[in-house]
């Protein structure tokens, strides 16, 4: 009899945590496990606004997968269809020639992408704050700002520079904010001519509250918090263009900001369109209890891209953040185990605990089981329990590490700008020649 053979698609909370159970649950040679994703790493996003305000080197924030799943087959590059009629998949590699892939059990986790609206500028001008990549860009562009305004006598290319924009009050977009304007401020007194007042922070949201998840009393408590660090909140607030790195809001208010941030939501990978899998009206997998893709036995889907009933609330799907995939990830691991062997599946079922969100150094907020907290108790709380959540001991190490050493030393104000664009001062000097 052959050995089945498992695709799992997309490496990160869902794809990671499946292969890792399977890796363990498995005997040697009962199935052979295939990872592909874009990236050959799972980034831990809860951390991300820590690595963009320095607190947490960015590296330790990312999990290798060839390291912790030493058992599977890992393939970088880009899944563009899923066929769930003749079990294939269509693979493009980051070079060479496409690749088709057969399999016999299939798990769809490629996660979510940034949802853009059709706002003027927005596409040339922001940038969203979904990976490590966009964290570090942020970190060296916000210190860069500093640089500009403190080396320039002209007020209007100060301001510009130093008027920060983030757009979407949920979890994403409050902690990035709260987190690189922390640093923002530490780091002025760095920079002779600047003054944290000179400073713009806002942020925009369309809703009339901020961090939803935690209710109406503490995300009302974190504005007011916010407000009193001297950011601007504006909710209730539409951005209509940013042509020119020109801001306009539907209040009527305009100004320049060199600086767009945009989480103002997500929407499945487009992958899922890519093929024959069935779609709800939002766009997302359907699955069932079992976390297997409707009217399949052998295709499982989970996390972002998934649309999966939540028995706690009837008649509701669950939510897509990191607290449901990864114990999706484990019922699902366990469901196609089950199915291989051919025993019973179990449902997914999961209550949500709460959520927890940090709001730069000693600043926090959380709501767990109903009960709220604020301050450096809820910050703690979200340190504590992220970090118990951080995949392997290397990087739960690390994180530590660079946290003590935080209480030591002051964070770098170091901009590394010059990343992005590498090989510049080389090009500079071979047209000096």
């Amino acid at each position: 009899m052959a050995v089945p053979r498992i695709l799992i698609v997309g490496g990160g909370y869902v794809g990671m945590y499946t292969a890792l159970r399977l890796q363990h649950r498995l005997r040697r040679g009962e199935a052979r496990i295939t990872v592909a994703d874009l990236d050959s790493y799972m980034t831990y996003q809860p951390f991300l606004p820590e690595a963009a305000a320095g607190s947490i080197e960015p590296r330790h924030v990312v999990v290798p997968l060839r390291r912790v799943l030493p058992s599977c087959r890992i393939l970088s590059g880009r899944i563009t269809s899923v066929r769930l009629a003749d079990r294939k998949a269509e693979f493009t590699p980051h070079e060479g020639p496409d690749l088709t892939i057969d399999y016999d059990y299939v798990v769809l986790a490629p996660g979510s992408i940034s949802r853009l609206l059709p706002i003027p500028g927005l596409a040339e001008h922001g940038i969203g704050f979904k990976n490590v990549e966009e964290a570090i860009h942020l970190r060296n562009h916000v210190l860069g700002q500093l640089e500009v305004a403190a080396s320039t006598p002209d007020e209007q290319v100060r301001r510009r520079a130093l008027t920060f924009v983030f757009v979407g009050g949920g979890y994403a977009g409050v902690e990035a904010l709260a987190e690189l304007e922390d640093m923002a401020r530490d780091a002025c007194r760095f920079f002779r001519g600047l003054r944290r007042e000179d400073m713009r922070w806002i942020l925009v949201e369309a809703t009339d509250r901020i961090l939803p998840e935690v209710g109406p009393d503490m995300g009302r408590w974190t504005a007011e918090q916010l407000r009193a660090r001297g950011i601007d909140i504006r909710t209730g607030t539409l951005l209509k263009s940013a042509e020119r790195s020109h801001i306009v809001l539907d209040d009527g208010d305009e100004f320049d900001a060199d600086t767009l941030v945009w989480t103002a939501g997500v929407k499945p990978n487009p992958l899922v369109t890519a093929g024959d899998l069935p779609l709800d009206e939002r766009g997302r997998i359907k699955a069932d209890a079992f976390l297997r893709v409707r009217g399949s036995s052998f295709a499982f889907a989970a996390g972002d891209s998934a649309a999966v009933p939540d028995l706690t609330r009837p008649g509701q799907m669950c939510a897509p953040n990191a607290q449901h995939a990864v114990r999706q990830a484990r019922q699902l691991a366990d469901n196609l185990v089950a199915a291989i062997r051919g025993e019973r599946q179990r449902p997914y079922r999961h209550k949500y605990a709460g959520s927890v969100a940090s709001l730069g150094l000693y600043k926090g907020v959380a709501q767990i089981y109903g009960r709220e907290l604020r301050g450096f108790p809820a910050w703690f709380m979200h340190r504590t329990y992220h970090l118990t959540r951080m995949p392997t001991f290397n990087k739960k190490t690390r994180i530590l590490m660079d946290w003590t050493l935080g209480l030591l030393f002051p964070r770098e104000i170091v901009s590394l700008g010059a990343i992005q664009h590498p090989r510049e001062e080389f090009t500079m000097a071979a047209k000096s020649r």
